[in-house]
């Protein structure tokens, strides 16, 4: 199949490209480069053995999705790009908006209007409205409480309306939490561009010398040991849950909303010590404000996933904090920068 990948030089776009092609699919990637490189094609045309069509261009600009629809035949789209640092929309919210909104809805525009029968959409489990730390089901109340949040919230109305619509258009509404880690092969990672707003990037570039302190935001919510706890998955394994969620859509013609997770927690020192022993030093931390817009526990339950998927995440803490080292080791300066 020919395949739309926005946010395709990205973290999670640039892994599920690898995905695509293993399956036999035949992927173009879209990206603003905002905050990814082009250095990434070169690792991942190796490892998919094949050259890969990338073009640069922002997709909330809709001249240009309906340019890049007029001269391919799409059959599916699994939409990545988009903004997506909780503090950054707190302080821009506008920004957020913008550039979310106007990216979903151009693209589910043109790919209604142009028979594209499968929409996977990278949304977040912060969707859903604070709870006693219990997993979060997909039938459970939604609240989001930042911007960036509500952006996907807003997004994900946006596609359902349309998928009811009877154009024929199915959405994958995909809630996940926390991707970690990198592909095995440490050829390809996550290399932000400029500050890492991530724990794992940051940890990385903390281990290979480019960052000094790590600044823990809050030590006194009500978890084990006052950090804040996340449902961390590796990124292989969240990309497996997209194409079997586009394998869904495509032999059933029915949309779903899923949360792709783990379903275990682990506070920010507990993913601290995980990759100090993956990368044998000792990290300096500090403890600071509690950032605007954050939560004391994040976790799915992915059953629902499991049952109409056949999906389960496999892969530990351990492997994403030594697949991620390794990726830094490799790349200790990102890709190319």
């Amino acid at each position: 199949m020919h395949i739309l990948v926005t946010g395709g030089t990205g973290y999670i776009g640039s892994h599920a490209v690898l995905a695509l092609t293993a399956r036999g699919h035949t992927p173009v990637l879209v990206d603003n480069l905002s905050n990814s490189s082009k250095q990434v094609l070169t690792p991942l045309q190796e490892l998919a053995g094949c050259e890969l069509e990338f073009v640069e261009m922002d997709v909330s600009q809709r001249d240009q999705v309906q340019t890049l629809f007029a001269v391919h035949d799409f059959q599916a789209v699994l939409h990545f790009a988009g903004l997506k640092s909780i503090g950054q929309s707190v302080q821009s919210p506008e920004i957020y908006y913008r550039n979310n909104l106007l990216s979903t809805l151009n693209l589910a525009e043109v790919s209604a209007s142009t028979g594209v029968q499968a929409f996977v959409f990278s949304s977040t489990g912060t969707v859903y409205a604070q709870n006693d730390g219990q997993p979060f089901r997909e039938d459970d109340p939604l609240g989001p409480i930042n911007p960036y949040s509500r952006s996907k919230w807003m997004c994900e109305q946006i596609l359902r309306d349309i998928s009811q619509s009877g154009s024929g258009f199915h959405l994958a509404n995909l809630r996940y939490f926390n991707p970690a880690g990198a592909h095995e092969s440490g050829k390809v990672g996550e290399g932000p561009t400029g500050f890492p707003h991530n724990l794992f990037p940051f940890l990385g570039q903390l281990a290979a010398g480019r960052q000094n302190v790590l600044t823990i935001h809050g030590d006194s919510y009500p978890t084990p040991d006052g950090t804040g706890v996340r449902d961390y998955i590796h990124i292989l394994d969240l990309v497996e849950g997209h194409v079997a969620a586009l394998d869904y859509m495509l032999t059933q013609a029915q949309s779903i909303t899923l949360n792709l997770g783990t379903g275990t927690g682990f506070s920010v020192r507990e993913v601290v010590t995980a990759f100090e022993h993956a990368s044998g030093q000792k990290f300096t931390c500090k403890t600071g404000p509690v950032r605007a817009g954050d939560v004391a526990i994040t976790l799915a339950n992915a059953d629902l996933a499991h049952q109409v998927l056949n999906w389960r995440a496999s892969r530990g803490l351990k492997q994403m904090c030594a697949d991620h080292w390794r990726w830094q080791t490799q790349n200790p300066n990102g890709y190319g920068r």
